[in-house]
């Protein structure tokens, strides 16, 4: 079964969790938008969506429409750093004006395909995060 992955971050910390997608009524909402988050474990907790990645990896954009892949020519921002990577001397990286790049993105909707969901607490539960959400316990190494 497909998974959503929610990475819930506050200003001090964050944390992951991961729920069936036929359990999660999220399929259809827009970066910017809220739900709350009762199926999640985080009773009184409501979340604002900031973006996102797809099962391959490819980010979402707040600007483009809809569930879709498309490619652009990227200057800057979410997708694309604008820096050139791999110089020959070794010199203080300075990136480059006029750097452009055509790179697949995803729209704003969130969909089947989405994997990760990256969200802020825009109203904060009776409970912190950390114990509402406590991290996972760390397994032995193999010896």
């Amino acid at each position: 079964m497909p998974v959503f992955r929610f990475a819930i971050s506050d200003k001090k910390e964050s944390r992951q969790v991961e729920k069936d997608q036929t359990v999660c009524p999220i399929i259809g909402k827009k970066i910017g938008e809220t739900f709350t988050a009762d199926f999640l474990g985080l009773e009184g907790y409501v979340l604002k969506i900031t973006g996102g990645s797809d099962k391959d990896g490819i980010p979402m954009r707040p600007d483009i429409d809809g569930a879709v892949k498309k490619s652009l020519i990227l200057t800057k921002g979410i997708g694309f750093s604008g820096k050139l990577r791999g110089r020959k001397k070794k010199r203080k990286a300075k990136p480059r004006e006029g750097i452009r790049k055509m790179k697949l993105v995803r729209g704003n909707t969130i969909s089947a395909d989405t994997m990760q969901v990256n969200c802020t607490i825009a109203q904060a539960g009776p409970k912190p995060l950390a114990e509402a959400l406590p991290k996972a316990a760390k397994t032995e190494e193999k010896k």
